[in-house]
C-alpha cells in the first residue's frame, strides 16, 4: 500500500502539538514522591521497629491517592531508606533521595539523619519534616537561629532542657543525695543533652543537683568501667544521660559487677522500648525514662480517627508485640507531612508546601503540633511525661509495663503511680 509522503512542515506541526498538549496529562499522572528516612538496622533499630508495619498502613490509606486542594486526588509514592544507624549512611541515603529520586517531601524519623537531611533539603528547596530527637539537635547542629528558623526544614519534638526538667521533677519526689552521674553518646542527640548551657548540666544545676560526668562515649563502646568507677567514687545515687539500650545493658552489668548500686536510674533513650526490659530481665524493674507517648495519651489520629489506645492495640494484635513509644511519633510524622501536602495550594510546588508547614497547627496522635504559633521558628515543641517500668503481675500479657509517674510538664497526661527507689522494688 502506498502512503502519501509526510512533509517536514507536517512533522514540525505535529511535534508542536504534542509538546503543547500531552505534557500536561503526563505531569498529572506523575506521583508525589515522599522520601522516608528511618533506622531499621544497627544499634538504633528499636526506634524503627514498627516502621514497616506502619508504612503498610499508610500505603493502604493512600492506595487511591491523596486528596489535595480542589478535591483532586494525586498518586503518592513512598521511597523508604534505612540509614543503618550510621551517620555516613544517613548522608548517602539523603543524597540519593534528593538528587536521584528527586522527592517532593522528605520525612525523617531518625535523629541522626536530621542534620544532613535538613542541610540538603534547605539547599535544594525540598520541604522536610523530622522528629524523634531533641529540637536543639535539629536547630543548633546547623547553627540555626531560633528567631529565623530554616528555609525548608521543620522539626517537632520536645527539648533536652524539657526532659531534664521532667527527670528532676521525678527525682524531687524521692529522697536521694542529689548526686547525679551522667554519660552521653557522642552523636547529635547526645551532644544536645550534654550542652553545658542548653542541656542537662545547666538544668541539673538549676534544679539543685550535682553532676559527676562520665563524658562522651563512642557508639561502638563496650567498656564503661571508668564511668562506673567514677560514679561509685563520688557516691552518685542517680544515674542519667543519653544512651541506647545496648549500651546500658553493658554499663549496668559492669556496674553490678563493681558493686555500684544507685537508687534511681533515669536514662534518656535507653528505656524507651520493651526490648530493653527484656534484655535486662529482673534488673529492669524500676528503670525510669522520659515518656513521649503511651496508649494512655488522650489524643487521636487526624488520619484514621483512632485513639492512642486503639492505635497501640492495632499494633499489638497485628504483630503480637508490645506497643512501643515511636509508634505515636512515626504516625504523627505522616499526619504532619500529609496535612501540609493537602493544605498547600499546589502539592507539587515546594514553596507552597513549605508555606503550608509554616502555617500548620494540627492535633495529632501525640498531641498538638503547632508550627504557626511556635516562638521557635521551624520547631514545634511537644509534651512529655516521666515514667517507670514495673514488673507486671501474674498472668499479665507482658512482663513489664511502663507507668506514668509524673506529669509536671504535661498535666493532661494521666498519672498511674509514683516513682519508687530501686531499693524499694525487689
Amino acid at each position: 500500500m502506498n502512503h502519501p509522503p509526510i512533509h517536514r512542515r507536517t512533522l514540525l506541526a505535529a511535534g508542536a502539538a504534542a509538546a503543547a498538549l500531552p505534557r500536561f496529562a503526563i505531569a498529572q499522572d506523575k506521583p508525589l514522591k515522599i522520601g522516608y528516612v528511618t533506622v531499621l538496622s544497627g544499634p538504633r533499630a528499636p526506634f524503627g521497629a514498627a516502621d514497616e508495619w506502619h508504612l503498610g498502613r499508610i500505603r493502604t490509606l493512600l492506595k487511591d491517592g491523596l486528596e489535595v486542594a480542589g478535591g483532586k486526588r494525586v498518586p503518592v509514592e513512598i521511597v523508604l531508606r534505612d540509614n543503618q544507624s550510621d551517620a555516613n549512611r544517613s548522608l548517602q541515603v539523603v543524597q540519593d533521595l534528593v538528587l536521584r529520586e528527586k522527592v517532593d517531601l522528605m520525612l525523617v524519623q531518625d535523629g541522626d539523619a536530621t542534620t544532613p537531611a535538613g542541610q540538603l533539603c534547605d539547599v535544594h528547596g525540598i520541604p522536610m519534616v523530622s522528629t524523634m530527637s531533641p529540637w536543639q539537635a535539629f536547630m543548633f547542629s546547623r547553627n540555626g537561629n531560633m528567631s529565623k528558623g530554616f528555609p525548608f526544614s521543620f522539626h517537632f519534638f520536645w527539648g533536652a532542657d524539657d526532659v531534664v526538667k521532667q527527670f528532676a521533677a521525678m527525682w524531687d519526689s524521692v529522697k536521694t543525695n542529689k548526686q547525679v552521674g551522667t554519660l552521653y553518646i557522642d552523636n547529635p542527640p547526645g551532644q544536645a543533652f550534654a550542652d553545658p548551657l542548653r542541656g542537662m548540666p545547666g538544668a541539673l544545676r538549676s534544679a539543685g543537683y550535682k553532676e559527676s560526668t562520665g563524658g562522651f562515649f563512642k557508639l561502638a563502646t563496650d567498656d564503661f568501667s571508668n564511668q562506673v568507677g567514677g560514679f561509685k567514687n563520688t557516691g552518685a545515687q542517680i544515674v542519667s544521660g543519653f544512651m541506647y539500650e545496648s549500651h546500658f545493658a553493658t554499663f549496668w552489668k559492669q556496674a553490678q559487677q563493681a558493686g555500684f548500686k544507685p537508687e534511681v536510674v533515669t536514662m534518656a533513650a535507653a528505656f524507651l522500648f520493651p526490648s530493653a526490659m527484656k534484655a535486662l530481665g529482673a534488673a529492669g524493674n524500676g528503670m525510669s525514662t522520659e515518656v513521649w507517648w503511651t496508649p494512655a495519651f488522650p489524643f487521636k489520629s487526624s488520619l484514621t480517627g483512632q485513639s492512642a489506645k486503639d492505635f497501640a492495640a492495632d499494633w499489638e494484635k497485628s504483630t503480637g508485640n508490645q506497643w512501643t513509644q515511636p509508634l505515636g511519633y512515626a504516625h504523627a510524622l505522616w499526619e504532619v507531612g500529609l496535612a501540609a501536602l493537602k493544605r498547600a495550594g499546589d502539592p507539587r510546588d515546594r514553596k507552597s508546601v513549605r508555606d503550608a508547614l509554616r502555617e500548620l497547627s494540627i492535633d495529632t496522635l501525640v498531641g498538638k503540633v503547632d508550627f504557626k504559633n511556635s516562638p521557635i521558628k521551624s520547631v514545634a515543641k511537644t509534651g512529655l511525661a516521666g515514667g517507670q517500668w514495673r514488673r507486671a503481675g501474674e498472668g499479665a500479657r507482658h512482663p513489664f509495663e511502663l507507668h506514668v509517674v509524673d506529669n509536671t510538664l504535661s498535666k493532661h497526661i494521666p498519672v498511674a503511680d509514683s516513682l519508687k527507689l530501686l531499693s524499694q522494688l525487689k
